[in-house]
């Protein structure tokens, strides 16, 4: 039996209400100040996961009360002070290995300072999360009947971990590459290295998302902002749109609007086990993650205790490897689903002829 543990903390203000249904009758800020004031609580219980290869896993979820204004904007020693103690408790339970989720893994040096100051070790989940968000989005542009050849894309959050990997392999099978962050510098960089390692592409750079989404075919939004920076109206009839990030960069209203773009959830992942139960309620069906958790669950699996992803790097060879490993133990992405929900071939093709109409 291998173990692991995973860390994880509210996005929203509501999600507090999940845990303690109390708080949705409390005004914001005194929630976040008195959660400030309390530690780790172990939030859920990983068991019946079992990979291909037999070897089987148990795990725990240790929640940290911490909304991602709270991570970001309080000095990282308290942040990295909270971190630690999470991780002993981890350690305490029995983990092996021990993941980041969300602005746990941006807060700070992205668990570098984290991975000197503990003794076991600690990923981001970014090459898993980077895997599987590309090839959903490639996946989902091949439904809509794209030309992979011909199209345009963007990366919102070019210049970050998962997006520079990201924008790495879709340059691979792209044309025309729009990449969008907020420092001209790093943008520039990252062009000059696409168009070095893909010589033909054509690469362009640019901090005005609006500008940058307009004429795409296919967007992949990784940015770390803390709420929605796409809306309807930003998007072209067609487009394929997967958000990789959380809290979202799409406004919900892209979906509930855009009848004719295909909103895509980005890097949910099914786990083995016909008994798999993930201790908690992620907002999807039975057995499905994020793809970040998941990359901590495969390294467990393999006996690969070792800190795999972390700074503001991302490795395409590591993207590489850890998508083999998941096949290797039966992590498979949970289809095509949007804001949760689960989308089928038919309304795949209802919104692929809304958009050709659209266009007409």
């Amino acid at each position: 039996m291998r173990h692991f543990a995973f860390i994880l903390h509210p996005l929203r203000f509501d999600d507090f209400a999940k845990k303690f249904p109390i708080t949705q009758h409390l005004p914001p800020k005194l929630v976040e100040w008195a959660f400030k004031k309390v530690g780790p609580i172990k939030t859920g219980h990983v068991t019946g996961v079992r990979s291909r290869t037999g070897e089987e896993l148990e795990g725990w979820l240790i929640g940290l009360p911490l909304t991602p204004d709270i991570l970001l904007k309080s000095p990282y020693d308290w942040v990295l002070n909270k971190l630690m103690r999470s991780v002993q408790m981890a350690v305490e339970l029995g983990a092996d290995i021990v993941g980041l989720g969300a602005f746990t893994k941006i807060a700070g040096d992205r668990g570098v300072t984290l991975a000197e100051r503990v003794a076991v070790p600690i990923t981001t989940g970014n090459s898993y999360t980077t895997a599987t968000a590309v090839e959903g989005t490639l996946n989902a542009a091949r439904r809509m009947q794209m030309d992979l050849s011909c199209v345009q894309a963007t990366v919102i959050g070019a210049t970050g971990s998962i997006g520079r990997a990201a924008s790495l392999l879709m340059a691979e099978h792209v044309r025309h590459l729009t990449l969008v962050a907020r420092t001209p510098e790093s943008l520039k960089s990252l062009k000059e290295e696409l168009v070095q390692a893909f010589p033909g592409i054509v690469v362009d750079w640019m901090t005005d998302i609006k500008a940058a989404v307009g004429p795409a075919d296919i967007v992949l939004a990784v940015s770390s902002a803390t709420g929605p920076i796409v809306s309807p109206e930003d998007l072209k009839p067609g487009a394929v749109v997967t958000d990789v990030a959380r809290p979202r960069n799409l406004s919900r209203r892209v979906m509930d609007r855009r009848q004719d773009v295909l909103v895509l959830d980005g890097g949910v992942i099914q786990v083995p086990g016909e008994q798999a139960d993930m201790g908690f309620d992620f907002g999807f069906p039975p057995k499905m993650v994020e793809a970040c958790m998941a990359e901590t669950m495969i390294l467990a699996l393999e006996g690969r205790l070792e800190c795999y992803t972390l700074g503001g790097t991302v490795e395409v060879e590591r993207v590489r490897e850890i998508r083999e490993l998941g096949d290797k133990h039966g992590f498979t992405l949970a289809g095509f689903r949007r804001f949760e929900r689960a989308i089928d071939d038919q309304e795949i093709e209802r919104i692929r002829l809304a958009a050709r109409s659209a266009s007409a």
